[in-house]
């Protein structure tokens, strides 16, 4: 498991800084090893989502282009 900064002992870890600047294959890997409980969902940065708090969702928001775009 991922070290949890300041969580106290024991304590579920609810936010991962160290995952900035990280491919999201790889931070949705270490999310779920750390918190396999949780849905973590990539979407666009400026993506509308209800305005409803669910409690068991991660949005990594993503806002760059991460391969060449082609068709096929």
């Amino acid at each position: 498991m991922s070290s949890g900064g300041s969580n106290p002992c024991g304590a579920l870890k609810t936010q991962w800084p160290e995952l900035v600047g990280q491919t999201i294959e790889k931070a949705k890997e270490i999310i779920c090893a750390d918190r396999p409980d949780l849905d973590v969902v990539a979407l666009p940065v400026g993506t509308i989502i209800p305005q409803i708090v669910v409690p068991n969702r991660v949005i990594l928001w993503v806002n760059t282009v991460a391969d060449i775009p082609r068709i096929g």
